[in-house]
């Protein structure tokens, strides 16, 4: 993935204001999260950007390459395993904290419940986006199987498997309206499975 340097947009007249990507990445994941890719049409994004079609191209190269970009945002800012992931830590510990986060993060913000990742993996089988999403989550996934396979490579992929569903599950009833209380005790309640699976 190519580094997105900032730099100037014209708006007509006047002089060119600063265009920071990183600001335009932060609005386009919070569209995208409540909305849903597909949803998010390139006028309403621009037009939230405050950038035209042409510059915004320029910027990035096309919506999906944008999408991109976003997920990598949102993979480094919300739930950022190399923090909990930490060389050192206790896996059952670690990926305990994974999920009670990961609860408490997909029930914080009522307009972007979930995981954008996990969400938007389920989309169209066919589509870019969705192609994009399962990329990130395969990552993910290859992070948690490596961080656990350190101290347990015999349960590393079973371990994986079950806090990925676990996630998969927390995320899809975020989007239904539970409560983060209610996810959270779910989240606790499968760290005993955690304890058992790499016991």
């Amino acid at each position: 993935m190519t580094t997105i340097l900032k730099r100037e947009v014209k708006p007509g007249r006047g002089r060119p204001r600063a265009f920071d990507p990183d600001a335009a990445l932060a609005i386009g994941q919070r569209m995208f999260h409540a909305a849903g890719y597909d949803a998010v049409g390139l006028s309403a994004l621009t037009d939230a950007l405050g950038v035209t079609p042409p510059s915004f191209y320029t910027a990035f190269g096309s919506k999906a390459a944008f999408f991109e970009h976003v997920l990598a945002r949102y993979a480094g800012s919300e739930l950022a395993l190399t923090e909990i992931l930490r060389e050192g830590r206790p896996p059952v510990e670690a990926l305990a904290d994974l999920l009670e986060r990961a609860a408490r993060r997909y029930a914080r913000d009522p307009e972007c419940t979930g995981c954008l990742v996990l969400e938007s993996a389920r989309g169209n089988g066919d589509s870019e986006s969705a192609s994009l999403a399962r990329q990130a989550a395969e990552r993910r996934r290859a992070q948690i199987r490596k961080f656990v396979a350190k101290t347990h490579p015999r349960q590393a992929n079973g371990a994986t498997d079950y806090v990925s569903v676990v996630m998969s599950g927390l995320s899809g009833c975020a989007r239904e309206g539970m409560s983060a209380a209610r996810l959270v005790k779910v989240a606790k309640a499968a760290a005993t499975g955690l304890r058992e699976l790499l016991a």
